[in-house]
């Protein structure tokens, strides 16, 4: 990277349930340390091995709605039966000190985020290579009930009409590759003329 000052920006993948987006946003982020992780609020109970701050906020109904009324969520959306949520203070702070954020996030969300940070969100959607090996991923995973699998698969498709709101479309047939390809767009979004604050300073001291 460069040493001109620049402006943080929130990378946010989109996919379906089962098209990879989390394993490629596990990758990253342990891969790269200028990244990190935006961590939602959610209503739903902590499953077996999630810890409270580490991979989500849980808290009740009524701080939600608390969280909502005094504007501090980004953005929120209704997955199912639960509402996950993204706090707008960290987010804010880690863009203006030049850190960049990771979301993990549905379509709804996105459309939201990018609403209230214009020119901050660089979008990348992740689709299946087909709906059969979507829905052969979601039964190796062994996480849902046959009826819950249904279920997210009656959604793909809505889900996947949303990857034309992206900025850039990974098709997600060799996991390696996909993860190549969402490194390789972070790494250009980070050098967008745009991103860099600090940039005519720079030039400036170049004798431009």
């Amino acid at each position: 990277m460069s040493d001109i000052p620049r402006r943080g920006l929130c990378l946010v993948l989109v996919a379906p349930s089962g098209a990879g987006k989390s394993s490629i946003a596990r990758a990253l982020l342990a891969e790269d340390s200028l990244l990190s992780l935006s961590v939602s609020v959610t209503t739903r109970a902590a499953r077996p091995g999630e810890q409270d701050g580490a991979h989500y906020h849980f808290i009740d109904n009524a701080s939600f709605d608390a969280m909502i009324a005094s504007a501090a969520l980004l953005e929120w959306a209704r997955v199912y039966d639960d509402r996950y949520g993204t706090p707008a203070e960290p987010v804010r702070a880690a863009l203006d000190a030049g850190r960049d954020m990771l979301f993990d996030i549905d379509w709804q969300g996105a459309r939201q985020l990018r609403e209230r940070l214009p020119g901050d969100v660089v979008q990348l959607a992740i689709l299946p290579p087909s709906l059969a090996e979507l829905e052969r991923r979601l039964h190796a995973r062994g996480q849902d009930s046959p009826e819950r699998i249904a279920r997210r698969m009656e959604k793909a498709q809505a889900e996947i009409a949303h990857c034309r709101d992206a900025d850039h479309v990974i098709v997600n047939c060799e996991f390696a590759v996909a993860l190549a390809d969402a490194r390789a767009i972070l790494r250009a979004a980070r050098l967008a003329r745009a991103r860099l604050s600090g940039l005519e300073d720079f030039v400036v001291r170049l004798g431009a």
